[in-house]
């Protein structure tokens, strides 16, 4: 967990540097939108200034919201996972993001590979489960790297495949799809890596499921999560 020294040498207050964090992480906007807004609402600082603030303290608010729903989501997150990839652009070259999410939608993992491969899917099968434990049912897609990577780790029969069966992970894509698209690319796989581990983390802490609660219900749980956002690196 952050410390509140985080924010010891910065003039400016740790508040405005949550909010810009969360605006350029949360929402399809790029750096020089987040500057707009921000000095729409009198704070005067350059795309590059929110540029560092994310890179900087990014991660830490991940890191601390991360370490919350583990803990919180251990045994409720094990009943069932979807896993799948996508193609990620670095530099021109086509490299693999795997993510896996359970049965609600939370975003466990993800993981960036150059290759799409058994190696690879086994990389990240075995950083899920060191992390999460073990499922009771692994949906994945019939690509024959899962079947493979499965059979090694000892759980083979946990594996479900079918037409539709995988539209949890497959419609959880498009908001890192839609981040990407703003981003025009990456040019690391590190930062690749970096941003799709945060983007996930802040993802869950809004992610509110509107659709599946009343009016009432949202406003309560949205306001709640802002709430807890405003106290990251906080103590």
């Amino acid at each position: 967990m952050t410390r509140p020294a985080s924010f010891k040498y910065f003039k400016t207050s740790p508040e405005i540097i949550r909010l810009a964090v969360m605006l350029y992480i949360r929402f399809p906007l790029s750096l020089r939108n987040v500057e707009d807004l921000l000095h729409e609402r009198g704070i005067d600082v350059s795309h590059e200034t929110v540029r560092y603030w994310w890179n900087r303290f990014g991660p830490m608010f991940a890191a601390e919201i991360r370490q919350k729903r583990v803990q919180q989501l251990r045994a409720f997150s094990k009943w069932k996972w979807h896993v799948d990839e996508v193609f990620v652009k670095v530099n021109g070259k086509r490299h693999y993001l795997w993510r896996a999410v359970d049965h609600e939608g939370e975003v466990l993992e993800a993981v960036v590979t150059k290759r799409r491969n058994k190696q690879a899917a086994l990389k990240f099968l075995k950083k899920l489960m060191k992390r999460h434990g073990t499922a009771e049912t692994v949906v994945t897609d019939r690509f024959a790297s899962y079947r493979a990577a499965l059979r090694e780790l000892g759980a083979l029969e946990k594996q479900r495949t079918g037409r539709w069966l995988n539209n949890r992970v497959e419609n959880s894509h498009l908001p890192f799809r839609r981040r990407e698209r703003v981003m025009q690319r990456f040019r690391r796989m590190r930062s690749l890596q970096k941003f799709a581990s945060v983007h996930s983390s802040v993802y869950n802490h809004f992610n509110q499921e509107r659709s599946l609660a009343s009016r009432d219900t949202f406003k309560l749980t949205r306001t709640a999560a802002l709430a807890e956002w405003r106290q990251l690196c906080s103590g």
